[in-house]
């Protein structure tokens, strides 16, 4: 019996790469994806390709097929996806907003019941040009443009900023002095904060407009009331998205201009009430003490009095998926 030399020994588990397409076309001939082995006519010092298949390739061939399978996995998955390029985002209405600070609001000799559209050292601090989503919500569109052009929202305190994410504007209750919203009449039943679809949008990038209904502040009893409208809205500031937001507010809407007002909003400080106060707050809430919602709804509120000195509707020729320029 002859043995192989070493130089044969080294070089006889060579061969060709498995191509994914011999296997392909040649799925019921198991040697169909072998090539031929050349033969060495000119040095006997040059290696012999042999057609035997490595120990490696052995060991790969198995993972082929989970390969083409993975490879194809991730578009079956997308297509089950609802895509957010499908949700018809287009601009059908502009709606404009003042943002000032009242300096006086909280001096001893401010005027008793005066409203905050009537502040005497009105501080501007710019306007806010909002985009909405008509085709896609048309229902909260319609009633946040009725309160814009009502001037309901006009003297509305913004009650609530967290900063680095979000503030809160539009809290619904009969004192107009204390910066609350009084809805106009004439609102429409807004069925779409039980509808799925409404909650598509998400939070994801500043200066996105939403209804809240997750974040809402109104008392319990306003909520029961059977006329009862949603009013209150909710602006991101960013710098980052909000998916603590997501599926529980409905996006309807995004900023146009204004942004550098949104973002000196966003740096005003706020009460941030001590470790021990947040401590008998917690065991207050435990033991059923209303008091502890009353106080708690302090928390995270600005310690400058910004409010929505103006509102209105700015016209739009023709609808826009681009934000238009102003007139």
């Amino acid at each position: 019996m002859v043995l192989p030399s070493s130089n044969t020994r080294a070089t006889s588990s060579m061969a060709y790469p498995v191509s994914l397409s011999s296997l392909h076309h040649h799925p019921n001939n198991h040697h169909a994806f072998f090539l031929p082995s050349k033969t060495n006519h000119d040095n006997t010092h040059k290696p012999i390709e042999s057609s035997r298949i490595s120990r490696r390739s052995i060991i790969f061939l198995p993972v082929l097929p989970s390969l083409l399978y993975a490879s194809s996995s991730p578009a079956l998955d997308d297509a089950n996806i609802p895509s957010t390029s499908a949700i018809d985002t287009t601009i059908t209405d502009r709606i404009f907003m003042d943002f000032s600070v009242c300096p006086s609001y909280f001096r001893s000799d401010r005027t008793l019941g005066a409203e905050l559209a009537t502040c005497p050292d009105s501080e501007p601090l710019g306007r806010v040009i909002f985009g909405l989503y008509g085709r896609l919500l048309p229902l909260t569109t319609a009633n946040f443009k009725a309160a814009c052009t009502s001037a309901a929202y006009r003297g509305t305190l913004v009650h609530k900023l967290l900063q680095g994410q979000f503030f809160v504007a539009g809290r619904q209750g009969p004192r107009r002095d204390r910066g609350e919203v009084q809805p106009p009449t004439g609102l429409v039943r807004n069925a779409e904060t039980i509808d799925p679809k409404a909650f598509e949008l998400k939070h994801a990038r500043p200066g996105t407009l939403s209804l809240c209904l997750g974040q809402n502040d109104d008392d319990d009893d306003i909520k029961l009331n059977p006329n009862y409208h949603n009013v209150e809205f909710l602006v991101t500031t960013g710098p980052g998205p909000c998916p603590e937001l997501d599926g529980q507010n409905i996006v309807f809407g995004t900023v146009l201009e204004g942004m550098d007002v949104i973002t000196s909003i966003a740096t005003i400080p706020t009460y941030k009430p001590a470790e021990r106060i947040r401590f008998f707050n917690d065991f207050a809430q435990l033991i059923g003490d209303e008091r502890a919602q009353t106080a708690r709804a302090l928390w995270d509120r600005p310690l400058k009095t910004v409010y929505i000195s103006d509102c209105g509707e700015l016209k739009v020729t023709k609808p826009s998926l681009s934000p238009p320029s102003l007139p």
